[in-house]
């Protein structure tokens, strides 16, 4: 399980560098809407506080359905902390980021896209479809990981 979690880190890592992430429901939403089919990961994540949220619930439960009606592999993250410190490392050393960001981003869903074809030839990511693809072979949809902490 370790393996699938630092495969996951540096899919992100390199997501963030080629700019072919979207963070936060609302996004990700409308990111599904117009260009599914560029779509290649869908994480979910939440902490025990958000399992109480029934409108961030609801969302999941949207998003879940749609990834599986058009083959986009889901991951659910166990410690969204570790989410955010992975994804704000990049985003705080921008300066648009420190002018007027009151609010912390919704780090609840990040979707990973894949703009060109050799992205599919990367070993972390290959890791991690085939580990969804198992997943869903034992009849668990949506796997939960736990990031490895640093």
């Amino acid at each position: 399980m370790d393996k699938v979690g630092d495969a996951l880190e540096e899919v992100l890592s390199k997501a963030l560098s080629q700019r072919t992430i979207t963070v936060g429901v609302y996004e990700a939403a409308k990111l599904l809407n117009v260009d599914p089919d560029n779509v290649v990961l869908c994480l979910l994540a939440a902490d025990e506080d958000d399992d109480r949220d029934v409108a961030l619930q609801i969302h999941f439960t949207l998003i879940q359905a749609f990834c599986c009606e058009n083959d986009i592999n889901i991951l659910r993250v166990s410690n969204p902390g570790r989410l955010a410190e992975l994804l704000l490392l990049e985003t705080d050393a921008s300066p648009a980021a420190s002018e007027g960001a009151e609010q912390p981003p919704d780090l609840h869903c990040v979707l990973v896209t894949n703009p060109h074809s050799s992205q599919w030839k990367d070993p972390a990511l290959s890791q991690l479809i085939c580990f969804c693809r198992e997943s869903r072979y034992m009849d668990q949809w949506v796997p939960v990981i736990n990031l490895p902490e640093r």
